[in-house]
């Protein structure tokens, strides 16, 4: 079966480097293609990229898509039975796409097999949450799992208690390293680009799940991340970002499931902790 992976990349053309780099090392098993949109990125210089990577098909647009569009873009180029989703700041360890896919095969009831997120220093990255509902927003906005982080309640959005060592299935991972079957995203759309920046993951496992389908993190695909490199280039903006899609996502899919003054209280959580970040963003 032939895989497609799919690539975003604005202003970190140095982890790009690094990430095709692994993937020339590690590819997919069997027939595969890889496609990178740059989002008009300043340091992102296509002559070079194409005489080093020349199998890679680039994508260079003239303006900022945002994560969602590009990865939609990039959809419409490919053609493999299965899409691997992979942002710029990853690397791929041996066997690790190869692991997702089969465990796609032998799960057909699967829309996202997720991989395990490792910092460079080794250690295992929080990479799964809980979908949002309001007091989950509340108890991570107060730092409250910080306080609790074995309660299922007050750690339930930020999942503190899971440890990320377990093959189990999960809300929300980051789509950080996902793999899907085409076949899901030809019954139910992919990424819904309302979202531009964030959520549309989240958006995207919701109405996956909605769907009747399950969701994975799969402990035995290993993947390196830096962690956050797009989003840090964003600045301070990237939280008034995250709260748009929040709120974006309530419209959407939790009219009528949740008490309208919960969330009221969870956009006003949100927006405080919005303004809270971006403060202590421009101090530091």
């Amino acid at each position: 079966m032939r895989s497609s992976v799919l690539i975003v990349n604005w202003r970190t053309s140095a982890l790009l480097r690094r990430l095709l780099e692994s993937l020339g090392q590690f590819p997919p098993a069997g027939e595969h293609e890889v496609i990178v949109v740059d989002n008009a990125s300043d340091d992102f210089e296509l002559a070079r990229f194409e005489r080093d990577f020349p199998s890679v098909k680039f994508l260079p647009q003239t303006r900022n898509l945002g994560f969602a569009r590009g990865n939609n873009l990039a959809l419409e180029h490919s053609t493999g039975e299965h899409i691997l989703l992979l942002n710029p700041d990853t690397e791929v360890t041996d066997g690790a796409l190869e692991t997702l896919v089969r465990f796609l095969q032998s799960h057909p009831k699967a829309a996202i097999a997720s991989a395990q997120l490792l910092f460079p220093d080794g250690s295992v990255q929080d990479s799964c949450r809980s979908f949002p509902w309001p007091a989950g927003i509340f108890f991570t906005a107060t730092r409250l799992h910080r306080v609790f982080p074995q309660s299922r309640i007050v750690g339930s959005y930020r999942m503190t208690w899971f440890d990320h060592l377990h093959t189990r299935q999960v809300d929300q991972p980051m789509a950080t390293c996902w793999a899907i079957p085409r076949r899901v995203i030809e019954d139910i759309g992919f990424m819904d680009e309302q979202f531009p920046i964030l959520f549309n993951d989240v958006d995207w496992a919701w109405r996956a799940k909605e769907a009747g389908y399950e969701i994975w993190f799969v402990a035995e695909a290993r993947v390196w991340h830096v962690g956050g490199q797009g989003t840090k280039k964003g600045g301070a903006a990237i939280f008034r970002h995250s709260h748009d899609g929040l709120m974006r996502f309530y419209a959407k899919h939790w009219k009528g499931r949740c008490f309208a003054p919960g969330l009221w209280l969870a956009s006003a959580i949100s927006w405080t902790n919005c303004m809270w970040r971006t403060a202590m963003a421009k101090r530091g």
